[in-house]
């Protein structure tokens, strides 16, 4: 139910800014309301916005170029004593606080599942042909694994294009790139034409694998999205190094979407191995 409450929250957020936004313009009159109001909503539409405009692999936690004009908004708004305008302030504010401090956090990841040291259990996805393909049929002596919530979310995209620039490196250690999703096949060959790099661009069907690893995201996928053809469950945003061994050497399972390692860690876990 939480998970259900986050994915339309998180489309109802910026719509809702945008809505605001546009009407406070509509009827702007240079008074203390509409200054405030804007404040508020313009932030939250401009991060959003430069999420698919301009997309990040990462951000701070606290977005604090965003948070402070929400605040002062708020601040302005309150000044007013206008009270229609201070409750629409207030949910701005809030909402922009929930998704800093709620939507944006997964709670209680599985540490136990995937540790360093551990080998991975047998893992079986689908690639692009939609053949079957086991990791342990690869002889590379890493593979970095990179689970992501599909091609509608923006970090991901940025994230997977971080790595690409670095593709050169990694394969001068001899590693393997796989690229995991759950999404539908014709997304990931359209990702997979995207760049020139010999990535593996699996699919985990049915969230199988994503299921034995506990990175399941159940209603992961914002509402609405699922009209472009996207399932409401995803994996979360996951990072696996293994070795020849099939031997996890590093892991990161964020807390935070919005928080993601940097290609250049894998590269030192890779090098402090190699050693």
């Amino acid at each position: 139910m939480k998970n259900l409450l986050k994915s339309i929250f998180i489309s109802a957020l910026p719509v809702f800014a945008l809505i605001i936004f546009v009407k406070t313009l509509i009827q702007f009159d240079n008074n203390l309301t509409n200054v405030g109001l804007l404040l508020n909503a313009l932030p939250i539409i401009i991060f959003f916005s430069s999420l698919f405009i301009k997309p990040v692999a990462r951000t701070s936690t606290t977005l604090t170029s965003f948070t402070v004009p929400v605040i002062i908004g708020t601040a302005v708004t309150l000044f007013t004593l206008n009270l229609n305008a201070i409750v629409i302030s207030v949910a701005l504010a809030l909402g922009w606080f929930l998704y800093l401090t709620w939507y944006s956090k997964f709670e209680k990841r599985d540490q136990n599942t995937i540790q360093v040291g551990k080998k991975l259990p047998p893992l079986t996805f689908e690639n692009i042909q939609k053949q079957k393909v086991n990791l342990t049929e690869f002889d590379s002596d890493y593979k970095v694994l990179l689970f992501f919530r599909g091609n509608w979310c923006p970090l991901c995209m940025a994230q997977i294009k971080e790595i690409a620039n670095e593709y050169q490196e990694l394969a001068k250690r001899n590693t393997e790139i796989f690229l995991i999703s759950s999404q539908p096949h014709k997304f990931t060959e359209s990702l997979a034409k995207k760049y020139n790099v010999p990535f593996h661009y699996l699919t985990d069907k049915n969230n199988e694998n994503a299921r034995r690893l506990n990175i399941l995201h159940e209603n992961g996928l914002p509402m609405g999205f699922q009209v472009f053809g996207y399932e409401s469950d995803v994996i979360m945003p996951t990072v696996i190094i293994t070795n020849k061994m099939n031997e996890v050497i590093f892991a990161d399972l964020t807390d935070n979407y919005r928080v993601r390692p940097e290609p250049a860690t894998f590269l030192k876990i890779i090098d402090k191995k190699t050693l």
